[in-house]
Parts: structure tokens; sequence; C-alpha cells
């Protein structure tokens, strides 16, 4: 049995593991590519569908993608971590939906659930992703399905307009 000191230490890895999940989907909502890398080790590989290679490779490959269409957003779910002293195992569950953009870009409006299968490793101090597998388990199509919002209000922006823009300048 754990001590309470190992245990609570266990935790805050945890804790920051589940940030470095958290802060990946932020990222890539918010078409903020630099956060999208801070999650990731120099020299981490990441394998997505239709694409294996390096934190910039991916970024390189993903960010045109991203901006064709009109958002992303993603919801995590189950998370279970393994410690294993500076290496950890994060499996992450996440619904991820894409909706917009224009002819030819192929597949938009979708939803798809994956796991983020990752291994996380504490290098001088830090939590972050060496190697991520983002395991597609299905995708839907919701093709025809898109509607506009009901009435005026705040909307999500990835221009760096955002409400989180906002108030994160505003707080420093």
């Amino acid at each position: 049995m754990a001590s309470n000191a190992q245990a609570l230490a266990d935790l805050i890895d945890k804790q920051a593991i589940h940030e470095v999940v958290l802060r990946y989907c932020r990222g890539i909502d918010r078409l903020d590519f630099d956060l999208v890398r801070s999650v990731y080790h120099p020299g981490a590989i990441d394998h997505h569908t239709g694409f294996d290679g390096s934190i910039d490779e991916f970024v390189t490959w993903v960010e045109p993608k991203l901006r064709a269409i009109g958002g992303t957003m993603h919801h995590i779910g189950n998370h279970l971590i393994e410690l294993h002293g500076d290496v950890a195992i994060s499996e992450a569950y996440s619904t991820a939906a894409h909706w917009g953009g224009g002819d030819g870009i192929g597949m938009v409006n979708f939803t798809s659930g994956c796991r983020y299968v990752d291994r996380m490793e504490r290098r001088d101090g830090v939590w972050k992703i060496a190697e991520r597998w983002a395991v597609r388990e299905w995708t839907r199509s919701d093709a025809g399905r898109l509607t506009l919002p009901e009435s005026d209000g705040p909307r999500g922006r990835r221009d760096g307009t955002d409400p989180l823009d906002t108030l994160r300048a505003v707080l420093g």
C-alpha cells in the first residue's frame, strides 16, 4: 500500500498528465499550434489516421486541414493513467466534432470517437507526450445536420478573439 505522500505525488502527476491532454485539445480547437507543440517533448512522434511522424510534421500536416473547416470541439471522457516512474501510459477517450468548410477538402461535418494512447515522459520535472497514437474507433457523418445558432450571443472563434483569449488578455 502506498504511503499518503506517495498517493499525493501520484495524484499530482496524474493531474499534470491530464492537463497535457486538455491543452492539446484546446490548441487544436483554437488553432493554437504553439500550444499543440508545447505538449510534446522534442523528438516526439505522433500517429494519427493518415499521418505518422514528428510533431513539427504533424502540425504542418494538420494545420491546413483545420484551417479549411469551420471548427472542431474535442471532449475528453474516460482517462486512465498508469504511472511507471518517469514514464506513464495515458489513455484518454475523446469525442470530437468537426464542422464547416468548403467543397473539395474532404470529409467535413463529422464526429469521431477516438482514444489518445500516449507514452508520457517526465523530463526535467515536466510531463509531456513522447509518443501518441490517436486510435480512431468510429466516425459518423453529420452532413445535413448542422444548424445555425438559435440567436445572437458569444461564438467560438479561432482567430485570437475568442472569449477565452479576451479573458486571458485581461488577466495577463
